[in-house]
């Protein structure tokens, strides 16, 4: 297996510029030679294109939902790239930018694993429809999009279909959701853990369950990893920071037992802003996590190898 690090430098979903300068920071932070390093073959398929447009087509093609073609296009294109790498064997690392990027990675993965699984980390639902966002930013939808909730041209990108069932999505770490957002979580299927319920539980407790649910009715389960899952106390270069967050050593704790569980087939890491971080600790602190996820997946395959 390769891993195939696709960058998507887009900021068009969310309130606050600087997010697409992510994948461009990580390959900074000398990101392919880390994995490389711990024995991974790499290859980085470079930026999906965005372009550079002004405030003036912020509403351009929607009222409401805004730079919506831009953010629509732009996934169209990276659900290509993603299902180009997992149907060839690899495994897609998504570098965001906002997190509407979760529309084409998932569009993209779920082309090829029919029967897909989703843990969304994240402070924020992201399950906001064109009805219910109170800002207008597609980053606060893209889950709903994918599991079949919100505009058209959201929910049928890339394909003409639902991409994920609801029932086979878990959301970890939500403390900010909207009121729309509460009663989408009411009224379906979805498996929400706030992080009053992960405190109440306990994080091993909600990780064990998640994978324990996921394990006999998934084909594989694709992790996007929002950074303002952190408490934001540790987490100045992202966007949308929201207090009583995971530490970091939880936040590995979730990301190296999902990777080991050998049933992640993909992944996006999302809302790192360069622009407003400070002395690079966001940017360190993904770096710090990715290399224990990349370690427990070596672990994944070194076990595969000696079962032959």
């Amino acid at each position: 297996m390769a891993i195939n690090i696709i960058g998507m430098p887009i900021g068009y979903g969310a309130q606050k510029h600087g997010t697409s300068s992510g994948p461009d920071k990580f390959r900074e932070m000398h990101i392919e030679e880390e994995i490389k390093n711990m024995g991974f073959d790499v290859k980085d398929l470079g930026n999906i294109e965005v372009p550079v447009v002004g405030e003036d087509h912020k509403y351009k093609y929607d009222g409401k939902l805004k730079y919506l073609d831009i953010v629509v296009d732009a996934n169209t294109k990276l659900a290509f790239k993603v299902y180009e790498s997992i149907s060839s064997g690899n495994f897609p690392l998504v570098l965001g930018g906002d997190h509407s990027l979760g529309m084409g990675s998932i569009a993209g993965v779920s082309k090829h694993v029919k029967n897909l699984g989703v843990i969304w980390i994240d402070a924020h639902g992201d399950i906001n429809t064109h009805e219910t966002t109170p800002s207008g930013n597609i980053h606060g939808m893209p889950l709903a999009a994918s599991m079949g909730f919100g505009p058209d041209k959201l929910v049928n990108l890339f394909e003409h279909r639902i991409k994920v069932k609801d029932e086979n999505v878990f959301i970890i770490g939500a403390r900010d959701l909207d009121e729309g957002e509460i009663e989408l979580i009411k009224n379906s299927n979805i498996k929400a853990f706030t992080m009053d319920k992960v405190k109440k539980c306990g994080v091993e407790n909600v990780i064990n369950e998640t994978l324990s649910y996921l394990r006999d009715k998934v084909d594989g389960i694709h992790v996007s990893f929002d950074i303002d899952s952190l408490d934001s106390s540790l987490v100045p270069g992202t966007g949308t920071p929201v207090k009583d967050g995971f530490t970091v050593d939880e936040a590995k704790y979730i990301l190296g037992t999902l990777a080991s569980s050998g049933m992640v087939v993909s992944m996006d890491l999302v809302e790192l802003n360069p622009h407003i971080d400070r002395d690079e600790v966001t940017a360190k602190t993904y770096m710090e996590l990715l290399r224990h996820v990349f370690d427990n997946l070596r672990e994944v395959e070194d076990r595969q190898l000696m079962l032959g």
